[in-house]
């Protein structure tokens, strides 16, 4: 439960929960968005993060089992493949019925995915038009859609001040990188992308992984060290937004990326792989969309932007007009509000 996508879905359920008649706990391998909603009185439940291994999941699953028997949930919505796998474990002895949110896996899991999904869930929820399309294809019958939405954010500081934080003019421009500095997100073709901008203009990437030395290691081979800050897992990703001019993403792959949506909703253009959620999230406008491991591409869109405020600044326009009409969380809590209750058996 720190930085990334379905664990901003998870923080923001909890706490607009209240509003539809929910009690909600969470159980996570905890961090900052779970320190934040315990705070709020929330209740949370530590458990072991799985890592795809036998041991792993039989202990995460007893931590889960330990916390449905305290919370004693009607409803349990598992987020992604492996919390449904670990949460039917839980549940077993209960019987009490199991959703769960799918947000996307690399093309080549898709079948995999899709024979836990039919041994485990209920119902089966994804969060794009694309990755139910991939779900349908790999044997899932009926998933769900309910597209991701951008829950209220906190109030954004003040631009400039967050720039002097990080050593950056008023005039410098920044683009914004919020990704994990995992494989998927492909940070080295970012990297590249970088290598070839021309011009005078710093690069945030806002997250950590296991890739985060050998991407220092990239940069400074590329000769862009000094224009790239990497900032490390960050819990300040709205105070960042508001200084920054344009947000990068250059996955592989995505379900509906929440980085995405909070960007157009900070009016933040967006320059992002044509990928299935990012080609939804877009559709509306608000950025451009490239080719996936297209450096040439990238740098190209990128500098466009960059050297054009007053398109900026069109797009970010049309890109907080886009999310408010398509990605609503008061629309996408009525969704999941209809789907626990018809789950539980009625208007409970």
């Amino acid at each position: 439960m720190g930085t990334g996508g379905a664990e901003a879905l998870v923080a923001g359920m909890a706490r607009a929960g209240g509003r539809f008649g929910w009690d909600s706990a969470v159980a996570s391998g905890g961090g900052h968005r779970a320190e934040a909603l315990r705070a709020l009185g929330v209740p949370t439940f530590t458990v072991p993060v799985a890592r795809r291994r036998a041991t792993g999941v039989l202990r995460a699953a007893a931590a889960t089992r330990a916390a449905v028997r305290d919370f004693r949930p009607e409803v349990v919505l598992a987020h992604n493949v492996s919390a449904s796998l670990v949460s039917r474990l839980a549940v077993l002895p209960r019987r009490v019925p199991l959703l769960t949110v799918f947000h996307g896996v690399a093309d080549a899991d898709y079948a995999g995915a899709a024979r836990v999904l039919r041994r485990t869930s209920r119902a089966v929820v994804a969060v794009a038009d694309a990755t139910a399309d991939r779900l349908r294809a790999a044997g899932v019958a009926d998933p769900v859609v309910i597209p991701n939405a951008v829950f209220p954010q906190p109030e954004r500081v003040d631009r400039d001040a967050v720039r002097a934080v990080h050593g950056v003019g008023r005039d410098t421009p920044v683009a914004l990188c919020p990704a994990r500095l995992e494989p998927q997100k492909r940070h080295d073709v970012l990297l590249e992308a970088w290598a070839l901008l021309g011009v005078d203009a710093v690069l945030w990437l806002a997250g950590d992984g296991s890739r985060r030395d050998e991407l220092e290691k990239r940069a400074a081979d590329l000769g862009v060290a000094d224009r790239v800050r990497f900032l490390g897992n960050r819990c300040d990703v709205p105070d960042l937004l508001a200084a920054a001019d344009v947000t990068v993403l250059t996955s592989d792959w995505e379900g509906m990326p929440v980085a995405v949506l909070e960007s157009l909703a900070a009016g933040r253009p967006v320059v992002a792989t044509d990928v299935d959620g990012v080609r939804q999230a877009l559709a509306g406008g608000g950025g451009v969309v490239v080719p996936r491991q297209d450096p040439v591409a990238t740098a190209a869109a990128l500098r466009s932007l960059m050297r054009d405020p007053r398109t900026r600044a069109e797009l970010g326009e049309v890109g907080r007009a886009s999310v408010r009409r398509a990605h609503d969380p008061d629309a996408l809590m009525r969704s999941y509000d209809e789907l626990l209750r018809a789950a539980v058996g009625g208007d409970r």
